[in-house]
């Protein structure tokens, strides 16, 4: 995807946020597009112009793909679809997002140093979802968020936390043509591959590696995510890893939901959550 068209999808999403957040609270009602309009103060016309340039569909079917029953469905596919691949001894069904996204954890011995010494570049960039924060390394990315409610100051500090020992220097040059090659304008275009550098327990990175395995516009639930990694009974502990994925997009933690069907929270708010769970339903569709 273009810079500019990035810009102006970013532009679109916080000026559409306050109607996502709309739609999420009352698709049970299945409001108009008249009353999803006027919750973002725009009239019919050009809210419905605005929203097409952003999701590619209109409102209303927006408002379908967050449905309890269209999501239960997309659990129980999606689970059929886990158990072919796994069963073909394939790492992941229908995309093969392994092909463009590998990583690697750090060793124990680098752990302990927490980066000591890691060069560290990082960069505010926009995104189909709002602004975010890019940060790389020699040996890949290590932190990809959307901007939150706490804004540049809380994003910076967090990743300083999470890295402690390293160098940091800012390149929001250098860094935001990666966030374009992460949103693809065509679905299924063939992407750059994606190398990622990441921190975490040996059962963390396990539900990580799991969750390149749900490919784009499907949703699994925790429980499908913890028999992935064979601790069935630890769905609890996988939520846990689940909410604290470094790497937000690549690592696909928003396509877990509740095995009731229902859309939980969400590390970078749920309004994104549910905007980006309607936004790959869309291009699937």
């Amino acid at each position: 995807m273009k810079l500019q068209d990035l810009s102006q999808q970013s532009d679109d999403y916080r000026r559409i946020e306050k109607a996502i957040r709309f739609i999420a609270h009352n698709y049970r009602t299945q409001p108009s597009l008249d009353q999803i309009a006027a919750s973002a103060n725009l009239s019919r016309y050009h809210f419905d112009r605005l929203f097409k340039r952003w999701a590619g569909i209109s409102p209303i079917q927006f408002v379908q793909f967050l449905t309890l029953d269209y999501t239960k469905h997309q659990l129980a596919e999606s689970r059929s679809l886990l158990d072919t691949s796994l069963a073909a001894g394939l790492s992941g069904p229908s995309r093969l997002h392994d092909l463009f996204v590998t990583f690697e954890a750090m060793t124990p011995g680098e752990f302990k140093k927490q980066g000591r010494g890691l060069q560290i570049e990082y960069g505010f960039c926009d995104s189909p979802f709002g602004e975010c924060l890019l940060a790389t390394t020699a040996r890949g990315i290590c932190s990809f968020g959307f901007i939150a409610a706490g804004g540049h100051a809380e994003a910076v500090e967090n990743l300083f936390q999470t890295w402690p020992e390293s160098q940091f220097s800012e390149n929001p040059a250098g860094l935001c043509p990666l966030v374009a090659d992460m949103f693809p304008a065509v679905p299924n275009e063939t992407r750059r591959p994606f190398n990622l550098l990441l921190k975490g327990t040996n059962f963390q990175v396990n539900v990580w590696k799991a969750l390149l395995r749900i490919p784009e516009g499907r949703v699994v639930s925790y429980q499908d995510i913890a028999w992935l990694v064979g601790r069935p009974k630890s769905f609890r502990a996988v939520a846990n890893a689940v909410a604290i994925n470094p790497v937000a997009y690549l690592i696909p933690c928003h396509r877990v939901i509740a095995q009731t069907g229902k859309i939980n929270q969400y590390r970078w708010g749920s309004s994104r959550k549910k905007a980006i769970l309607g936004w790959e339903a869309a291009r699937r569709a």
